[in-house]
Parts: structure tokens; sequence; C-alpha cells
């Protein structure tokens, strides 16, 4: 192992919460994919006013996830969904099947990603990298109504 030629970290900031706004974000899928929610959390963060504190986005669903990935390149959401595919596939003899052939392989999809995220929010602005998006994962074949619960906590003004 080796040890980082420069590491360096700006002063810290402190803030008292003193909100905690939500709002709930509905989303209608047009089947399996990746629908980019980066434009409407920045939304969501200026028209609270957000200052400092963090964004939470929570997804009420167990067939559909959330992630952070890449956004400059769309061939990285094609060789995600082909990985989650493999690790997941619908022909596997799953049992549980009541909603069709892909109901269990989504199951299991939103159990190796994830249904909440937390970004920070520094002065005003998500702190996303740069190559960063926030994405819905529909895990689904066909079209779904999806809701996600947003909500600041920290300093607005």
């Amino acid at each position: 192992m080796t040890a980082p030629r420069s590491v360096s970290r700006t002063a810290s900031s402190s803030v008292t919460a003193s909100s905690i706004v939500s709002s709930l974000l509905t989303v209608q899928t047009s089947g399996a994919g990746f629908t980019d929610l980066t434009a409407e959390v920045a939304k969501f963060a200026r028209e609270v006013h957000a200052r400092e504190g963090a964004v939470t986005l929570f997804i009420r669903h167990t067939s559909a996830s959330l992630t952070i990935q890449e956004n400059a390149d769309p061939t990285v959401l094609i060789d995600l969904a082909t990985a989650l595919n493999r690790l997941a596939p619908e022909n596997a003899g799953w049992r549980h099947d009541t909603e069709g052939p892909d109901d269990m392989p989504a199951h299991i999809k939103t159990m190796l990603t994830a249904t909440s995220l937390h970004i920070p929010v520094l002065q005003g602005a998500l702190a996303l990298g740069t190559w960063q998006a926030i994405y819905l994962v529909e895990h689904r074949a066909r079209p779904h109504r999806r809701e996600i619960v947003l909500q600041f906590i920290g300093m607005t003004g």
C-alpha cells in the first residue's frame, strides 16, 4: 500500500440545521433503464433556498432504485444495466414471479443498489462531482409511476 502524494482539506464549516423541508417527486418511467433526476433535485434545493446541509432522496419501491453514476458517457449506463442483468437474470428459476419474470430480478437489483441517497449541499449547490448525476433506476420491463421523497436538512437563506 502506498501513501498519497498529496492530501488537502478545506477548513471546516459549521451551521445549525434550522430547516427540514420535504417534497414528493413523482416520476413516470418508460420501462427498464436510467432516468436522470439531477436537474429536479437541484431545482428542489434552489426552491427551498438550501445553503448548507444535505438533500436525502428515498424511493418508495422495492423494484426500482437510486444511484449516483457518471453522466458523460452513456455507455456506462448500458454496461451497468448489462451487469445487473447478469447478476439477476429473468429466467433463473426464481420462485417469486407474481408480476412476471422480471419481478424477482427487479427486487434483487434493488437490493444490490440503493433505495436512498444523501447528497451534501455546499454554498447553495449540490456537492456532486463534475461527471456525477443522480439516477432513478427502473428495474421492471414495463413503465411504472415511481415516488421519491426529497428532504433537505440544513440551513436555508
